[in-house]
């Protein structure tokens, strides 16, 4: 026997050390995240009281099966009772037992069902900042809604995350701490779910409907989670990063968000003709954030939910077309409206549709050409 838990152990030692050589280490959490919010820390507590009943109930059971396996075996000569069913206990034991545990049962749920309440009921009479949650195939959309900012927000690669595969955004989603949030979600194609951990719920995010939830958020950190309902072929590159900061540090972000956004819209209706280099190079770039989920970084795509654009009748065809569809989506297909975006941003990701991958059209779309369209 010794010899063969040396065996198991020098197994697991090695398997653990292959691991560790090959870069691929697992989570060896063994319990739920430390809460970030009042609502989850409430959760978490719920949680560890129902680990100790269970833990305390383990030992009471697995000891009277120790003890009854070791005095009342064979080989001390023990004979078995052949009327215990008859007894007062053998009678009664039925009953008494599950009352017990449905007791205890009972009383977590009693205070799990108040906290679940809490959880899905949000404050009134209360001041809380709104933060608009869209899920997108296969990106997040954060509006803070009272600060009139928004924020897309998308996995970033395995080459520039380092050990944070699936698990690392190109823009957080920021939020000040002591404060709190309410969140509202929704979709905008198919079904999606926002689930932190640290935060204490998830919500479904469902096309055409607007549910809520909220969080009091109470320490600062980086919490992350992912979309916890299977949505599609990326579904597992949509992850969610939440970063809890001082209210100067959020009050700082706000000030940078409102400038570059006021020198995005400036930059995009100066009314400069730009050249066809400059709206390549800032078409590939947009493209790649916006477009490549569905339609790839080759222009290839994924057919036949998402098209490619590589030699195909929208990207090669008249501009008129391809600008209504870009503005204006296609209905009956996962491709929704981007008018969304400022005129120069679409000018330069048709411009980039249109002659790369061997496109070669030739076009060059102009931001007085979107505007001209819209």
């Amino acid at each position: 026997m010794c010899s063969r838990f040396k065996e198991t152990m020098g197994f697991a030692l090695a398997s653990s050390g292959l691991l560790g050589a090959t870069g691929s280490q697992a989570e060896y959490g063994l319990n739920f995240v430390e809460p970030a919010a009042g609502v989850a820390q409430e959760i978490y507590d719920i949680h560890m009281m129902t680990m100790q009943v269970s833990t305390v109930l383990l030992l009471i059971v697995f000891g009277i099966v120790f003890y009854s396996l070791y005095y009342h075996r064979k080989s001390k000569g023990f004979e078995p009772d052949q009327n215990f069913h008859k007894s007062w206990f053998g009678n009664w034991s039925w009953v008494i037992v599950p009352v017990m545990v449905l007791g205890v049962d009972l009383t977590i749920a009693s205070k799990a069902d108040a906290v679940l309440k809490k959880v899905w009921v949000v404050p009134e009479g209360e001041k809380l900042m709104d933060v608009k949650v869209t899920g997108h195939q296969w990106w997040w959309e954060f509006d803070y809604l009272d600060h009139n900012i928004k924020v897309e927000s998308r996995y970033i690669p395995q080459e520039k995350s380092e050990d944070l595969y699936l698990r690392e955004v190109d823009n957080r989603l920021l939020l000040p701490n002591n404060t709190k949030v309410r969140f509202l979600h929704t979709s905008a194609d198919v079904l999606h779910a926002f689930w932190v951990p640290a935060l204490g719920f998830k919500k479904d995010a469902i096309p055409g409907y607007v549910t809520e939830t909220w969080a009091d958020l109470d320490r600062e950190g980086v919490f992350r989670g992912q979309c916890a309902e299977i949505c599609g072929t990326w579904h597992s590159r949509m992850p969610i990063v939440v970063e809890v900061v001082s209210q100067d540090k959020f009050d700082n972000w706000l000030e940078e968000q409102n400038q570059i956004k006021v020198a995005a819209l400036a930059e995009a209706s100066a009314g400069k003709t730009w050249s066809k280099d400059e709206l390549m190079a800032k078409g590939e770039e947009l493209y790649n954030t916006k477009c490549a989920a569905c339609h790839q970084v080759s222009g290839l795509g994924l057919p036949p939910a998402f098209p490619a654009l590589k030699a195909s009748p929208i990207a090669l065809g008249p501009v008129a077309a391809h600008l209504d569809i870009v503005l204006n989506g296609k209905e009956g297909t996962a491709m929704q409206a981007w008018g969304t975006m400022n005129d120069l941003e679409i000018a330069a990701i048709m411009t980039y549709e249109r002659n790369a991958w061997d496109n070669n059209t030739g076009d060059v779309v102009q931001p007085a050409d979107v505007k001209q369209a819209r």
